[in-house]
């Protein structure tokens, strides 16, 4: 599995970085759990709340992002996209 996760200020990349899995015996969630944590510590970015929204638009296309009111400490950025690669 490959995550790529960007962190979006305006319509400018601050920073991208790239989570790539390869425990079968995980799962899928397990995974993409494991994977947003290491890409938000490699972005130097907190943890974001995942809601339901989130949800819906991964199953629908494969990505989703995070605005700044989901996350519990104050960002300095727009937005954080994560994706399946």
């Amino acid at each position: 599995m490959i995550l790529i996760g960007r962190v979006v200020k305006g319509t400018k990349t601050i920073k991208q970085s790239t989570f790539k899995g390869d425990d079968e015996e995980a799962g899928f969630c397990n995974m993409l759990e494991k994977g947003l944590i290491e890409l938000c510590r490699e972005l130097e970015i907190p943890v974001p709340l995942w809601l339901n929204k989130n949800t819906t638009e991964f199953v629908h296309y494969r990505k989703t992002f995070f605005t700044s009111d989901q996350f519990v400490e104050p960002v300095n950025f727009d937005k954080f996209e994560f994706k399946l690669g």
